[in-house]
Formats: C-alpha cells, sequence, structure tokens
C-alpha cells in the first residue's frame, strides 16, 4: 500500500512539472541566459515553501511515512565544497537542459534521450559514492 501512496506523489508531481513548464528545455536555457523570469520565480516557490514546511513540521513535531521521528540536522557550510558541486551541478544542468526533479518525468512523456541522462546521474552518484572517503571535505 505503501508504494501507491510514492506512485501517486510521483505522479503529481510529474503533472506539477510538466504544467508548470519546468522541464521544458526552453524555459531552462532562458533561465540561463537570464531572458525570463519563470524559473526563478518556480524554484523561489519551491524555496519559500520548503521553508514553511520545515517549519511546520517542526512546530507540530510531524512524524515520517514510517512513524518515526524526523531529525533535521544543522550543517557546516563550506564554500569551496558547495562552489565546486553547485558548478558541477549547474554544468550538467545547463548541458542536458534537465535537473534531477523532471528527468523520470520526461522519460515518462517518451522523451528516451533523457536515458543517458539517467544512467550519466547514476554513474556520476556512484562515481562519487566510491571516491567519497578520499575526497576533502
Amino acid at each position: 500500500m505503501k508504494f501507491i501512496k510514492y506512485l501517486a506523489v510521483g505522479i503529481l508531481f510529474g503533472i506539477v512539472m510538466t504544467k508548470s513548464e519546468a522541464v521544458s528545455w526552453f524555459r531552462i536555457q532562458e533561465m540561463f541566459r537570464f531572458e525570463s523570469f519563470h524559473m526563478y520565480g518556480i524554484i523561489g516557490t519551491a524555496v519559500v515553501l520548503g521553508a514553511i514546511g520545515v517549519a511546520i513540521f517542526k512546530k507540530f513535531n510531524i512524524k515520517s511515512v514510517d512513524g518515526g521521528d524526523l531529525r533535521l540536522r544543522d550543517k557546516t557550510f563550506s564554500v569551496p565544497r558547495y562552489l565546486f558541486g553547485g558548478i558541477i551541478f549547474g554544468l550538467g544542468w545547463a548541458m542536458t537542459g534537465a535537473c534531477p526533479g523532471p528527468l523520470f518525468t520526461l522519460l515518462g512523456q517518451g522523451v528516451w534521450s533523457i536515458l543517458l541522462v539517467i544512467v550519466s546521474a547514476v554513474a556520476g552518484t556512484y562515481l562519487y559514492g566510491a571516491v567519497r572517503a578520499k575526497l576533502p571535505h
């Protein structure tokens, strides 16, 4: 039954991403060329809603789907680490025209070339996991 809940949330996410045009390569390229506010509005809305959601979770001590406590740990901020990671992420996003969020939405829409991006993202994640202990965090 839990699978059905996750599937429903995923389908809803895909519909929202498609209707908001957040999966559009043209919208993403407009954003990176600073030609349109559309994507910045979507990202800004997500950040604000996420902050409100976290505040509500903390205030009302909301439990996870499994009934466990949600523990939001403080993170240390490291400029070089986030700068380097952000540059890699942004370059991948600009080159492929898709961030990780809409990859499977595009696949569900029949954009088969996105499979190359999905395989590359999984390979990159695996590579990071393999060398993580050797990286200067």
